[in-house]
C-alpha cells in the first residue's frame, strides 16, 4: 500500500470516494481513522480532478469511482496518470449507501470513501474502448429497433380506435395495408402520413446499423469464432464478446453466468433453504441475446448442435421450456466464455 507520513511522525493511509455528476463530482478524502481530511466540488474532468488530488500532497491509497456512464471514461484517464483508482460496482455501492438517512452528492462522497477504507467493495472491469465502441454500436441499433416496433404498434392502435384492423401482415406490405385502411378518411390518412415516414427513416436507419453490424462481425476473429456456435449470429457473438472484453478476468469459465444474471438465486437461513427466480444482475442485453439463441437451438431444426439440444430437451421435461432455455442461454455462455479463452472451436470444447 501506499503511505504518507502523519504530522506526528507515524505513518497514515488516505482513501477517496467521488460522487461522478455530470458537471461537478464530489470527492471526499479521509484518512485511516475514517476522519475527512478534506472535501470538494470538482469539475467532472480526467485534467481537472487529478490536478485537484495532486495538489492534496498526499499519497493515496485509494481511490473510488462508482461506475456509471462518466466514470469509465475518469476511471481510464486517473489510472493513466498514475492513481490508484477503482470502479466500484453499482447495485454493491447502493446498497452500502441506503443505511444513510440523508443522501446527498457530498454524503455518497463520503460513503465511498469510507467503502475504500474498509476495503467493502467490489471492483468492476473498465471495458477496452473498442469494447465500449461495440457496445455503444448494438445499443444505437436496439434502440431504433424499438423505436420501429412503437411507430407500428401506435399505428395499429389508432387505427383500430376506429375499426379499422391492420391484421397479419408482413413489413413488406405494411404500408400499403395503412393507405388502404385509411383511405377516404382525411384526419387519419395525415397521422399515417407523418408516422409512416418517420417509419420509413427508421428502417433505413436500422438496415444501415444492420449492416454495419454484419460487416464488423466478419472481421473480428473473436465474433467469427464465436459465430461458429449453432444460432449464434453476428448480434450474439459481438454482445458476449464486447461484456466479456478480456477473458482472462474471468477465473473460471462458469462465473459467467453469474456475471450476466443467469444463475438462480439463493435465500438461506436456520431451517430456511430456498433457491429463487435468476439474479438477472448484469448486461441484460446479453441476457436477452443468449436466451434468443437458445430458444433458436430448441426450436430450429440446426446441424452441430444435437448433444446440446438434447441435454436441454431433457431439461425441459423435468422443469418446463422456460426454464431450459435460461439453463441453455447460461451453458452458451459458459461455452463461449471458452472459447474465447482458449481460441477452440465450438466442437472441441463441447467434446471437453
Amino acid at each position: 500500500m501506499a503511505r504518507s507520513k502523519h504530522h506526528r511522525g507515524t505513518t497514515m493511509n488516505y482513501y477517496v470516494g467521488i460522487d461522478v455528476s455530470l458537471e461537478a463530482s464530489s470527492v471526499c478524502i479521509i484518512d485511516d481513522t475514517g476522519k475527512i481530511i478534506c472535501e470538494a466540488k470538482v469539475a467532472s474532468e480526467p485534467e481537472d480532478l487529478v490536478e485537484w488530488l495532486r495538489d492534496r500532497k498526499l499519497e493515496l491509497t485509494r481511490i473510488g469511482l462508482e461506475a456509471g456512464p462518466l466514470s469509465q471514461w475518469l476511471y481510464v484517464a486517473m489510472h493513466q496518470a498514475g492513481l490508484a483508482v477503482e470502479l466500484l460496482e453499482t447495485r454493491h455501492v447502493r446498497n452500502a449507501l441506503k443505511t444513510m438517512p440523508v443522501k446527498t452528492d457530498r454524503n455518497d462522497a463520503r460513503g465511498i470513501a469510507q467503502l475504500m477504507r474498509l476495503g467493502w467493495f467490489r471492483p468492476v472491469h473498465c471495458k477496452s474502448i473498442p469494447a465500449q465502441e461495440t457496445r455503444a454500436l448494438l445499443t444505437a441499433r436496439k434502440i431504433v429497433q424499438v423505436k420501429l416496433h412503437d411507430i407500428e404498434m401506435s399505428l395499429r392502435g389508432i387505427l383500430r380506435g376506429f375499426g379499422l384492423k391492420v391484421g397479419p401482415v408482413s413489413p413488406a406490405r405494411f404500408e400499403r395495408r395503412i393507405r388502404e385502411l385509411v383511405a377516404g378518411h382525411p384526419s387519419l390518412e395525415t397521422i399515417a402520413a407523418g408516422l409512416l415516414a418517420v417509419r420509413v427513416a427508421l428502417r433505413r436507419e436500422l438496415d444501415r446499423f444492420e449492416k454495419q453490424v454484419r460487416g464488423i462481425a466478419r472481421c473480428d476473429t473473436r465474433a467469427r469464432l464465436l459465430m461458429s456456435v449453432p444460432g449464434v449470429g453476428p448480434i450474439v457473438s459481438l454482445s458476449l464478446a464486447a461484456v466479456i472484453d478480456d477473458p482472462a478476468r474471468f477465473k473460471s469459465s462458469k462465473q459467467v453466468g453469474a456475471y450476466l444474471g443467469l444463475t438462480p438465486t439463493k435465500y438461506q437461513s436456520g431451517e430456511t433453504n430456498v433457491d429463487g427466480r435468476i439474479s438477472k444482475v448484469g448486461d441484460a442485453s446479453v441476457r436477452a441475446a443468449l436466451y434468443e439463441a437458445a430458444n433458436v437451438i430448441l426450436t430450429k431444426p440446426l446441424k452441430g448442435c444435437t448433444a446440446l439440444k438434447s441435454w436441454a430437451m431433457k431439461l425441459a421435461r423435468r422443469s418446463g421450456m422456460k426454464k431450459a432455455k435460461v439453463a441453455l442461454a447460461r451453458k452458451l455462455a459458459t461455452i463461449m466464455h471458452r472459447m474465447l479463452a482458449d481460441g477452440t472451436s465450438f466442437r472441441n470444447v463441447v467434446a471437453v
